[in-house]
């Protein structure tokens, strides 16, 4: 999955963009369950779906919510 498409669908649950985190990462937040999490900041890298999984744990945003949005 790429960056935008990832992003796109974490604004479409309501996540948004927090800050710049170190290196080449991003900072996101959910609103709902006040947890964040760092996505990597990569237009032409994969994110692979360990690291999604990660990413969503994180968030507190269950997968099967995640693949409808």
């Amino acid at each position: 999955m790429k960056y935008a498409e990832l992003t796109r669908k974490l604004r479409r649950l309501g996540c948004e963009f927090t800050r710049h985190g170190a290196g080449s990462h991003e900072i996101w937040r959910n609103p709902v369950t006040r947890q964040q999490a760092p996505i990597p900041y990569h237009r032409t890298k994969d994110i692979g779906p360990k690291l999604l999984a990660r990413i969503l744990r994180a968030l507190g945003i269950a997968r099967r919510d995640f693949d409808s949005a």
